[in-house]
């Protein structure tokens, strides 16, 4: 029975091909990012709350740019693996002009309504004068990071590209050159060191704010010093044209990730302002535990985008249904057991990671028990990620926007207002119950996956 889901040796070959440079790419951007948090949260812990708001926040951006990005990327897999290279010129256009239309509104959101929005998460009980100079943290870091939004819009429009077109290192050396400028400039920045000034969490900005230019300088500049490897660069910026068939395509089977992305990333965002009510010390300790937990879930994160990748490319091969229920099997496996392995070493870490930065052991203590909630719900996260991204894959964009953003709204925002506002429930059970919920997501999922419908090739 269990050799249904184990590949041979040619199929993982395939498989970590893809994922491992996308690994090691994440990987190396949670580590450092892992370090960035710790150096901010030496400054503090009120610093750390202001700048973990923020966080919260700049997530929606960083998820719309890649709902996005990703939303035409279903066409860009299946014309590469038609090879169509019109075709990936095409869609590579199309998230240029979208990821440009993105940054500017989300610009004029956040420079108009940013303390307002920041102040949404320092309602908890507490401190009013804490609540205020979390939120003059928050505001300095912000206008800081503003001027990092172009260059990670575009950098993702190229990086996604190449991914989809089988270049997955030229991506991985530009993430990791920028995570390595990041963090040696968050040393030098947050600290003031050789000279520089102490700019605390001004500087965690200005550092990341550099690396983000660094990043798209090396993916940008090898894709167009390399014109015959990436023939879709030739004449994409003569125009702006894209042909009316397609640009419908990529609207009605794409743009519904964008939503998607949107909708969970802000339903994540209200999620943990439901958090927030139950005190100011919530804040810190769920940036300190989300920080492992992004961590402990890049391999199985990672994993959804080679399931996308390698479905994609059969689909538009026109790989028999059998053939591709056969692969995509063995890789929800292999994203399980990932998920089985990190979660129990992220549990066996939340007693002793929390003790890193500089804030009260209550504090440390909550942040530990959030760890361990996390940790168990981490093998089925890892299953719901991978059925998310074989639905995709296959063009089943408004079923995935149904199956994760409409649930988030639907079951988890409402749950966790209820039980905050209403039940006034600690932040552990509350949390707990929150994460629980994903259980119903995994019944769903499987039922997807046996339908079938996703399994189209959209290029013909």
């Amino acid at each position: 029975m269990f050799h249904r889901y184990i590949g041979d040796r040619a199929f993982y070959r395939r498989v970590l091909g893809i994922a491992v440079p996308i690994i090691i790419q994440n990987g190396i951007t949670n580590f450092v990012s892992l370090l960035d948090n710790i150096m901010v949260g030496q400054v503090g812990t009120v610093p750390m709350s202001g700048v973990s708001i923020v966080n919260v926040l700049l997530t929606v951006f960083n998820l719309c740019i890649f709902g996005a990005t990703s939303g035409a990327g279903i066409f860009t897999a299946q014309f590469h693996g038609s090879r169509d290279s019109e075709g990936v010129r095409h869609t590579f256009r199309f998230k240029i002009l979208i990821c440009l239309l993105l940054t500017a509104a989300s610009l004029g959101i956040f420079l108009l309504g940013g303390d307002a929005l920041i102040g949404l998460y320092l309602t908890g009980q507490g401190d009013a004068s804490t609540a205020a100079d979390a939120l003059g943290y928050g505001m300095s870091y912000l206008l800081v990071m503003l001027w990092g939004f172009l260059p990670f819009a575009l950098t993702n429009a190229y990086s996604s590209t190449l991914r989809e077109t089988g270049e997955t290192m030229v991506p991985m050396i530009g993430g990791v050159a920028a995570v390595l400028v990041n963090l040696g400039l968050n040393y030098v920045l947050i600290f003031g060191h050789f000279g520089a000034p102490r700019m605390g969490v001004e500087g965690a900005a200005l550092a990341t704010v550099i690396s983000r230019y660094v990043e798209l300088a090396i993916v940008a500049g090898w894709t167009h010093r390399n014109r015959n490897r990436n023939p879709f660069i030739v004449g994409a910026y003569r125009s702006p044209f894209i042909p009316g068939k397609l640009l419908r395509s990529i609207i009605l089977k794409g743009m519904p990730l964008l939503v998607n992305e949107f909708l969970w990333s802000s339903g994540m965002a209200i999620l943990n302002q439901c958090y927030s009510t139950c005190g100011l010390d919530v804040v810190p300790a769920t940036n300190i535990s989300s920080t492992l937990v992004n961590l402990a879930s890049v391999v199985f994160l990672s994993m959804g985008n080679a399931v996308g990748i390698i479905m994609g490319q059969m689909l538009g091969a026109g790989s028999s249904e059998a053939q591709v229920r056969d692969s995509n099997r063995k890789l929800i496996a292999l994203s399980v057991s990932s998920g089985l392995i990190f979660g129990a070493l992220m549990a066996s870490f939340s007693g002793a990671f929390p003790h890193i930065y500089n804030t009260t052991q209550e504090v440390r203590q909550l942040a530990g028990w959030l760890i361990c909630i996390s940790a168990v719900g981490m093998p089925f996260h890892a299953y719901i990620n991978a059925t998310y991204f074989t639905l995709r894959s296959g063009g089943q964009t408004m079923v995935t926007f149904l199956f994760d953003s409409c649930f988030v709204w639907v079951c988890c925002v409402p749950l966790a207002f209820c039980l905050s506002r209403f039940a006034h429930l600690p932040i552990l059970p509350l949390y707990a119950i929150c994460q629980a919920a994903d259980l119903i997501k995994c019944g769903i999922g499987a039922f997807m996956l046996k339908q079938g419908k996703w399994i189209q090739n959209l290029t013909t």
